[in-house]
């Protein structure tokens, strides 16, 4: 049993022996928790955040509409026992809450146009279906997290005629689009009304909506959209309040650090990191830009992580698709992501190949008739799982860049924690390079994950990469 079973063997059992109390705020059994068989929880004091005690996870975000021809929680769940053999830990839902009519975008509109908090729309099926999902989700020893939009909601949601204070007016008493704070211009979000933050009532309500899901159905956090666009003193007394319920994950879309520092978030984006990948697969930057990137980022943030990705569900419909924007880098890139000090990140459709657009307001299937990637991606998280050395955060080891006399194509890094030991050479432009090792912080003989057998790394080697091309070498 290797040391993260052994962790996550732990941690079961420890909450089953005191899953009566660990998951509700006054012992009672509500909801989908009076229905729910083992769960995954955690043991010890993790300051109320889960995600703590999950050192080697990741994220999978789960686009409901497209994910299955019926679009249905029922259909989806017929793809939990090979997510789980793939490997993920947390499922991440885009919104799950009914959609707004008025001023809907298209046929089927925004997951973004709210129009009921505490609803689940219809579409997808009934609460029922979502309660017996959750449960079936932590017999398998994942989590669930689903999408929340604090920033506005649809024009149909009932607060629009009950509490019209509770949302930002023009001069003429008129409830606006949200408006970006940076510009003073309109989003061009016509389906949605921009939610009032000086309206503590409001606030109260919205944490009272956040809480029904977490006590009543028992997920386990949030994605928390637009982030940036809401007061920062909100997110921290949100938090607080949910985390009295039960340790909950807490990620916000969002790259303000005071998001992670201040506010209590356990994840925020990993936007200029991402860019950096766009831009060094599309020739506009070399390699050298990551190394400016961690002196810039080390500097802002004292806490959390990063979520990593090659694509989600705004890149996929608005940018293009990892082939559209990394063309043939899209797999160093991703090794890049998953083996770097952050959180990975896997969208719908990304361990099949995926390369289409999905259309953001219109039924656009996903085709699971090839899953081309499947056993990368497993590979990349059977390794984040098992070696200690590239946990998250503090969990794992420290970044050490391995210098050579070719930093502008080739980047390389070692990271080491107890006996654990990761060693990435990535060869991040489109040409073949080669280069020569420095220092000695890499010396040793690894397990070549993408490759066979093993591999021994000496002083002053010399190594060849191909376009695009990859080494990642392990041992634990």
């Amino acid at each position: 049993m290797n040391r993260f079973s052994y962790l996550f063997f732990f941690l079961l059992l420890s909450f089953t022996a005191c899953q009566n109390t660990g998951n509700m705020t006054d012992g009672t059994e509500t909801g989908a928790a009076k229905d729910s068989a083992v769960m995954p929880g955690i043991a010890g004091d993790f300051g109320g955040s889960l995600i703590n005690a999950m050192p080697g996870s990741n994220i999978y975000e789960v686009n409901l509409r497209q994910y299955t021809e019926e679009g249905t929680i029922a259909s989806f769940m017929t793809h939990l026992p090979r997510l789980k053999k793939m490997g993920v830990d947390i499922l991440w839902f885009m919104p799950i809450h009914p959609i707004s009519v008025e001023k809907r975008k298209q046929g089927l509109g925004s997951y973004y146009s709210v129009a009921d908090y505490k609803g689940l729309n219809p579409e997808f099926g009934t609460m029922e279906d979502f309660d017996k999902m959750v449960n079936t989700i932590h017999e398998l020893g994942m989590y669930i997290i689903i999408d929340w939009v604090p920033n506005h909601t649809g024009w149909d949601h009932p607060w629009i005629k009950a509490h019209p204070e509770w949302y930002t007016q023009d001069k003429d008493g008129n409830i606006i689009d949200p408006i970006d704070p940076q510009t003073g211009v309109t989003w061009g979000w016509t389906d949605v009304a921009d939610l009032n933050y000086d309206n503590q009532d409001m606030r109260k309500e919205m944490i009272q909506d956040m809480a029904f899901w977490v006590k009543e159905r028992n997920i386990d956090g949030f994605r928390v959209d637009v982030a940036h666009s809401v007061p920062n003193d909100f997110h921290k007394d949100m938090i607080a309040e949910l985390r009295k319920i039960k340790p909950v994950i807490m990620l916000a879309e969002s790259d303000k650090a005071e998001n992670i520092n201040e506010a209590g978030y356990d994840m925020d984006y990993g936007w200029p990191f991402h860019h950096i990948m766009n831009k060094i697969a599309k020739g506009e930057e070399d390699a050298t830009a990551i190394d400016e990137y961690l002196i810039e980022d080390k500097a802002k943030y004292k806490r959390g992580y990063h979520l990593h990705f090659i694509t989600n569900h705004d890149e996929n419909t608005w940018s293009g698709t990892e082939f559209e924007r990394m063309g043939d880098a899209h797999r160093v890139m991703a090794v890049l992501a998953f083996t770097f000090d952050g959180i990975p990140l896997i969208y719908s459709g990304q361990e099949a190949g995926n390369r289409k657009r999905l259309r953001f307001f219109e039924k656009d299937t996903l085709n699971w008739d090839k899953i081309e990637y499947e056993a990368f991606y497993t590979s990349l998280l059977k390794m984040k799982k098992e070696n200690q050395a590239i946990w998250n955060g503090t969990a794992g080891g420290d970044l050490v860049k391995i210098s050579t006399n070719n930093d502008e194509n080739i980047y390389a890094f070692t990271r080491k924690k107890n006996e654990d030991q990761v060693v990435v050479i990535m060869n991040l432009s489109k040409r073949p390079q080669e280069a020569v090792l420095e220092g000695e912080s890499y010396l040793g003989t690894y397990s070549n994950v993408f490759g066979n057998g093993t591999m021994s790394l000496q002083k002053d080697m010399k190594v060849t990469l191909n376009a695009w091309d990859f080494l990642v070498l392990e041992r634990h």
